[in-house]
């Protein structure tokens, strides 16, 4: 399985006439695991790119060039907010117990459309069910315990917590209520725009600014600031509620 592994990893790459370097993204890639292949930084695979995105598309082709980074035309100055390398204020707390891979989950009618009573609406029994996620490695339409993505890790938490959810985060943004900015609690999806297309990611609002998501850029699923992270907060569209 390395040995084949390995193989389709080479064949990503190839070289053209120019010496320049280009590797296809391949299911389960994030910019994280990209750069780690080439060796390189993940800011500096934005910047050779010219992306305003940590979100990879399957099939996208991407210059790993080193020498290329010079030439590059600089990137725009929202590159430098796409890549949170500020680091979050707020600690992480990480906790590396992966479920079990589980199978897709259908939506539910009912839960699409309303919101769905739980135990407890609290912050803490909320920011325990999103815990039992995190520390799990960012693979592009992931939804277990060997790569996990940002819909798949919401799908996940909100099962624990007897709801299902729908797959994508497209599906997802037309779940629930629609929740105000300003009243926003602990339980609500938060939704962004990172790709040029409405709700391309989603997180879990867990109260006092910080939500919890899979992180494409950190390459795992973390808990982060949400209004005070100028990246999140300039492609911040809405919030769906589903617990009440």
């Amino acid at each position: 399985m390395n040995v084949i592994r390995a193989l389709l990893t080479t064949l990503a790459f190839s070289t053209t006439a120019s010496a320049a370097t280009y590797y296809t993204v391949q299911p389960g890639d994030s910019l994280a695991t990209v750069a780690q292949k080439a060796n390189m930084e993940p800011a500096t695979v934005l910047k050779l790119n010219g992306l305003t995105s940590t979100t990879l598309q399957v099939g996208q082709k991407l210059n790993l060039t080193p020498s290329a980074f010079a030439k590059a035309a600089p990137a725009k100055a929202q590159a430098t907010v796409t890549t949170p390398t500020a680091a979050p204020t707020a600690p992480q707390t990480v906790v590396n117990a992966p479920k079990t891979p589980a199978t897709s989950a259908k939506p539910v009618a009912k839960t699409s459309t309303a919101p769905v009573v739980t135990p407890s609406g609290s912050s803490a029994y909320i920011r325990s069910a999103a815990n039992r996620f995190l520390g799990i490695r960012y693979v592009l339409g992931g939804t277990g315990g060997r790569g996990i993505d940002c819909s798949g890790y919401t799908l996940q938490v909100f099962r624990t917590l007897g709801i299902n959810l729908p797959r994508t985060a497209y599906a997802q943004w037309r779940s629930g209520v629609a929740v105000s900015s300003r009243n926003l609690r602990a339980g609500d999806l938060v939704f962004f725009n990172t790709t040029g297309r409405t709700a391309s990611h989603v997180g879990i609002y867990l109260g006092n600014g910080m939500m919890a998501n899979a992180n494409s850029y950190q390459g795992r699923t973390v808990i982060e600031p949400l209004f005070s992270n100028k990246y999140w907060a300039s492609r911040y569209i809405g919030a769906r509620r589903v617990l009440s």
